[in-house]
């Protein structure tokens, strides 16, 4: 056995057995080590800033742009978000042990569903070190051990943040491997744990289209995952164009670099002589590239013509395709046929269009009449999230502690045998 697969096997073999000791962990003792996790935090902020230097003086070697250096960067402000987003995480509620339905039977039998842990998560992650700390307080509250494999570029920030989620691991009463860093670099490590069915139970890939397509070809266990985040605001005839306009430019300018910012917007043919004129100006002056149709163009003369792949491309840039509908029909099947199920926005005052537009798109989360952006686990209640999902098994939208969990059928009796 060569060294990399010695020590991949011990990193899957020592969270297996964390995962089992986590099923008996209370949640007092979870919440302990959260708490101890963000005080030390606060406490190795120096620390982590001259760790996270050495990866900042390395960026620009790995080609990182001004925004992504900027998401590297940690600041003793950062450092404390980072802290606070644990606090928050211990007033959530623990999911696991929670029955989520009984039923007594005939024969006396009481039959529960009990939420449990999903086991070990092997999570992959680029280069945002505060990921580090958010992902491995999702995977202990809920009950599950973690394995850690961030990207190169924040290699020495991550160590730094996780030695300190270790040191505080013990002193709570929790298994020292629950939460584990993968330390190499090496990326055919990734490959050996994408094998290792036997001890890992989920991966979630969190990063660019081309790690989760990676993962999602070699993973032999399932995988929680987006690939694109093609999401469409559309303006339907009924619309209030004041509140069109402002959703519309807080879909796509308010970060676009996400995958819960629009790529696309669409409007109804009844108000497109009047809401294009205005929709381009509000774009134009962020910055935007608008590329349309010819109906688009003829109201927007700065748009250039867009083609087929434009409809289907995720920009992650200041660049929106649009589009001329002739109605609500056409509307859901343009974004059925050219989007990515991720997330998609009406702006109506019609309230049987509302309705049909959420039954019919068929994506992981529909909004009426607010944006896009608000696709996101902390905006939509759970309290933090460890990823989206555009899948419609186990998990869709976006995942938080329950998504991290399954369940189990427990019966209790008192003799009962089948005849």
């Amino acid at each position: 056995m060569d060294e990399l697969n010695q020590y991949t096997q011990t990193v899957a073999r020592q969270a297996k057995e964390a995962s089992r000791r986590l099923t008996t962990v209370r949640g007092e003792q979870k919440n302990h080590w959260l708490k101890a996790s963000a005080a030390l935090l606060r406490q190795e902020s120096a620390a982590i800033i001259d760790a996270n230097g050495k990866d900042l003086e390395l960026a620009p070697s790995y080609g990182l742009t001004t925004a992504e250096i900027d998401r590297l960067k940690l600041t003793s402000a950062r450092i404390d978000g980072i802290a606070s987003a644990l606090e928050e995480v211990i007033a959530l509620p623990d999911p696991i042990g929670e029955i989520i339905s009984s039923n007594a039977r005939p024969n006396g039998l009481m039959v529960t569903q009990v939420r449990v842990p999903l086991g070990v998560v092997f999570f992959i992650y680029e280069s945002r070190p505060n990921v580090t700390a958010d992902a491995a307080a999702l995977c202990v509250k809920s009950g599950n051990a973690v394995i850690l494999r961030g990207g190169k570029e924040a290699l020495h920030s991550n160590l730094a943040i996780y030695r300190l989620l270790k040191k505080s691991l013990a002193g709570s009463g929790l298994p020292e491997h629950a939460v584990q860093l993968v330390e190499t670099t090496d990326r055919a490590a990734v490959g050996q744990f994408l094998k290792m069915n036997e001890f890992i139970d989920v991966t979630i890939p969190r990063g660019g289209k081309s790690l989760i397509e990676r993962v999602a070809n070699e993973a032999t266990m399932p995988v929680i995952k987006h690939f694109d985040g093609v999401c469409h605001v559309y303006i339907d005839e009924s619309a209030d164009l004041d509140m069109a306009e402002q959703i519309l430019v807080n879909s796509k300018c308010s970060r676009t670099g996400v995958c819960n910012a629009a790529e696309s917007f669409l409007v109804h043919a009844a108000v497109a002589d009047t809401f294009l004129p205005r929709a381009g100006a509000a774009l134009l002056k962020q910055g935007v590239e608008i590329r349309g149709d010819e109906a688009v163009r003829k109201q927007i003369p700065s748009a250039m013509a867009a083609t087929e792949e434009d409809y289907r491309t995720e920009y992650l840039d200041l660049k929106i395709s649009a589009k001329v509908v002739p109605n609500l029909d056409a509307a859901i099947e343009h974004i059925n046929r050219y989007g990515s199920h991720h997330t998609e926005s009406i702006v109506t005052r019609d309230l049987l269009s509302a309705q049909r537009f959420t039954q019919e798109c068929d994506s992981a989360a529909v909004i009426v009449n607010a944006s896009t952006r608000f696709n996101d686990g902390g905006e939509f209640g759970l309290g933090a999230e460890i990823g989206i999902s555009t899948d419609k098994f186990h998990a869709r939208g976006p995942c938080g502690l329950k998504e991290l969990t399954s369940y189990k059928y427990v019966a209790w009796g008192n003799g009962q045998v089948r005849g």
